[in-house]
């Protein structure tokens, strides 16, 4: 059987990897707002930017976390980031740190050139964290942008398949994490990360699109390992991965129209199509 690619612009999607600076939440959105204008004079449509771009990630204490959390998507940082999605026509998916009451979650935003259409909360808490944030309790939502169906992921959450299957099967076109992926205990700096590895394989088994962007630097200790990347359907990077060290922008033409033939492994198997849920749920 000899599937189609669908008729659809092109678009492209861009991943800043730069340093947020812990507790600077002035200072890390003016670096977000320079580097977002940066990938735009490039032509990006949607760009993604790291985990806790706002405000670093390494707390000290919950009291830190609550000078520098802010509602979703009524704090400095969304109106900041909405602001500019809506001036520059394009979408923006960032990491931010989210208070609602007197809960805290690690989260991300989704805005575009209508302003804010929706967010995530981190659904795994690594380490840390869960010193701080509560568990995200929105699911996995996925946004009909206009541009192209989008899902959002963080960092941790990466571990676990069953969250691109279910974004997969809910329409996802495009995944979008923001991350701060630390060193696995006993990997090697020159063999493959293993963030890197997995979300290849989550993209070929799914036929989708992520769009993963991570940060650097050492943070009060703990060292980030950079390496951020957009892989494609097929599973095979189409930008990146970026240095270990490096501030970069990704950024890679893709076609979504693609989607339904990155599907089509053989003329009788179907990535999505093959599934036994018969078996296993």
């Amino acid at each position: 059987m000899t599937v189609k690619a669908e008729t659809r612009p092109a678009l492209k999607i861009a991943c800043v990897q730069f340093e947020p600076v812990i507790g600077d939440v002035a200072g890390n959105l003016a670096a977000m707002e320079e580097r977002i204008r940066a990938a735009h004079r490039e032509g990006a449509a949607v760009i993604v930017l790291p985990e806790l771009a706002d405000s670093g990630y390494v707390f000290n204490d919950i009291e830190e976390v609550g000078r520098l959390a802010a509602p979703i998507p009524e704090g400095k940082s969304s109106r900041h980031l909405i602001a500019l999605a809506q001036e520059l026509r394009l979408h923006i998916v960032s990491g931010l740190a989210e208070r609602d009451g007197e809960s805290f979650y690690n989260s991300a935003i989704l805005c575009g050139p209508q302003g804010y259409i929706g967010k995530f909360r981190k659904l795994h808490l690594w380490n840390r964290e869960k010193l701080f944030f509560e568990p995200g309790n929105l699911g996995l939502p996925v946004f009909d942008t206009g541009i192209g169906k989008i899902g959002m992921a963080i960092c941790y959450d990466g571990w676990f398949p069953e969250i691109f299957r279910q974004m997969a099967l809910k329409g996802a076109e495009i995944v979008c994490i923001p991350t701060n992926w630390v060193p696995m205990p006993g990997q090697d700096r020159s063999v493959e990360p293993m963030a890197n590895i997995l979300h290849k394989a989550a993209a070929h088994s799914n036929a989708i699109y992520i769009a993963c962007a991570d940060r650097i630097g050492v943070e009060r200790g703990q060292p980030f390992i950079g390496a951020s990347l957009i892989i494609g359907p097929t599973g095979q990077p189409i930008a990146g991965p970026a240095g270990y060290d490096t501030e970069e922008i990704l950024s890679a033409t893709i076609s979504l129209g693609d989607l339904k033939t990155s599907r089509t492994l053989s003329e009788r198997n179907d990535v999505i199509g093959d599934r036994r849920p018969d078996v296993y749920g």
